[in-house]
């Protein structure tokens, strides 16, 4: 692996830090888990804003095809 420099604050340093070790992490790992989170927060506002997004009759679509496929009868039979 190769390793950076990131210019923060010291304050920014010691409260990454200090959230690194109480998780029991190393400061890398913990910025890792913080990048991943921020990944999925964008993902959940872009779907938060596809399903705003759509029309009555996409949702009511969306709606019949969830209801089908919770109705499933999934289980393999003979």
């Amino acid at each position: 692996m190769t390793a950076t420099t990131i210019k923060v604050t010291a304050e920014v340093r010691d409260r990454l830090k200090a959230q690194a070790s109480s998780a029991h992490l190393t400061l890398g790992e913990h910025l890792e888990r913080l990048a991943d989170l921020a990944d999925r927060e964008a993902r959940y506002a872009a779907l938060a804003g596809a399903i705003g997004a759509m029309t009555d009759e996409q949702r009511a679509d969306y709606r019949r095809e969830t209801a089908t496929w919770l109705d499933a009868d999934l289980i393999a039979r003979d």
